[in-house]
């Protein structure tokens, strides 16, 4: 596949998406550079700005299967990935599958949940399988988890420990549309809503094709020290108690490499680094409390790192 028809493809994708996503068109591509890098994205943000709509058009877009899944303090692992219930018909138990067996899936409030609850989507979403009653399962492909939590703290929440954090590709926000944008969306609601017109552009297994294909742009060695150096930085900044893994190094390439296949590029350039550093990196982080006092976050520390570190001169 060429990286022309990528970049094709995937700006189709993403206008099905601005059908009902108005005025977020950063936000989407990150969301679907996200999707071509086979990673899961985790939607930090206040409710009614989207979030549900953009997971149901992007799963309409790529014509999988939406499922939704609402975490509650309640909620067991076995909701999510399913148990097995005796048949009496048959005289024996059968498997009936869980709301994690679909393409394209929405973790709604998942720090609302319990840890051991969230800990059930660490297997699906990093080895695209689920384990129950000592057997193992296999997911559909392509498997996408789009999670979103309240950027609030509020009563009843349960923070997300590290190693879940780390296993989601990006952290990306929505935020409040503009005046002519809200204004715009009214418009567009008042009768119907747009989500009814998005189609789908492309299939599953054209997807897995894209995703595949999206590895094979080129990446400079100058390129990749350029991203250690990023992710070292984010070890030795003063303001921070935790730097980036080495996952956030690899994540950080693939992400670069599928923004480049966005623009029909067929190698990296820092730029690509630049545009996908914060979204990858911000949430692998923890701040110093003199950070968070002074009302600072770890993205500003991500973008002064990405000014303070020299990027390589463009190859070509």
């Amino acid at each position: 596949m060429t990286f022309t028809k990528i970049a094709t493809q995937a700006d189709a994708i993403v206008a099905e998406i601005e059908q009902v996503i108005v005025g977020k068109t950063d936000t989407v591509r990150k969301a679907v550079v996200s999707l071509l890098c086979n990673g899961h994205v985790l939607l930090e943000d206040i409710p009614g700005v989207g979030k549900t709509t953009l997971a149901k058009a992007l799963a309409k877009s790529i014509g999988g299967e939406f499922r939704r899944v609402q975490f509650t303090p309640d909620l067991l692992p076995s909701d999510i990935t399913g148990s097995s219930i005796f048949n009496q018909k048959a005289g024996e138990f059968e498997f009936r599958a869980g709301p994690i067996f679909g393409n394209v899936i929405l973790v709604d409030e998942i720090n609302r949940a319990t840890p051991k609850t969230q800990s059930a989507l660490l297997e699906a979403m990093e080895e695209r399988q689920v384990t129950t009653d000592g057997e193992t399962r296999p997911l559909p492909r392509p498997f996408f988890v789009i999670a979103t939590q309240n950027a609030i703290d509020m009563t009843g929440t349960y923070p997300l420990p590290e190693a879940q954090l780390d296993r989601f590709f990006s952290r990306l926000s929505l935020g409040y549309p503009d005046r002519a944008n809200e204004a715009r969306i009214l418009g567009e609601q008042q009768v119907g809503h747009p989500l009814d017109l998005v189609q789908s552009v492309v299939t599953p297994e054209l997807l897995l094709e894209m995703q595949s294909a999206v590895r094979d742009v080129f990446v400079h060695d100058s390129i990749r020290n350029y991203i250690v150096d990023v992710v070292r930085a984010t070890r030795e900044s003063s303001l921070l108690l935790m730097g980036s893994s080495p996952r956030g190094s690899l994540h950080l390439m693939r992400a670069a490499q599928a923004n480049a296949a966005l623009a029909g590029h067929e190698f990296v350039r820092p730029d690509d680094v630049k545009a996908m550093a914060t979204a990858v990196l911000a949430h692998r982080v923890i701040a110093r409390a003199e950070l968070r006092a002074k009302g600072d976050t770890t993205e500003g520390v991500i973008e002064r790192i990405l000014e303070a570190v020299a990027a390589p001169v463009p190859v070509g």
